[in-house]
């Protein structure tokens, strides 16, 4: 029904902007990025990783990952050269 889809559709909608955490930025939230809490939350995770890293340096045969906040990101970049995403319109 037309309720059932209207229902489904707001809690997706819920999920995927207040709870899901997206790799593109960095594992937080939307609603965690357009509210200003992202870079604490990234602050916070950058030491915590620092920490383990000091306490289990076995474990650790790289640095730490990069959890500084990525800029301006795009589910659908309309504009953006070949180059720049590696995609090519025709196979070698």
């Amino acid at each position: 029904s037309l309720y059932a889809a209207r229902e489904w559709v707001y809690y997706f909608v819920h999920w995927y902007n207040e709870e899901h955490r997206h790799s593109g930025i960095q594992f937080v939230t939307p609603a965690q990025r357009h509210s200003g809490a992202e870079r604490s939350i990234l602050v916070n995770r950058e030491a915590v990783y620092q920490a383990a890293k000091q306490r289990n340096p076995e474990r650790w045969s790289r640095g730490t990952r990069n959890w500084a906040p990525v800029g301006e990101v795009w589910l659908n970049p309309e504009n953006q050269d070949a180059e720049e995403t590696g995609i090519r319109d025709k196979a070698a």
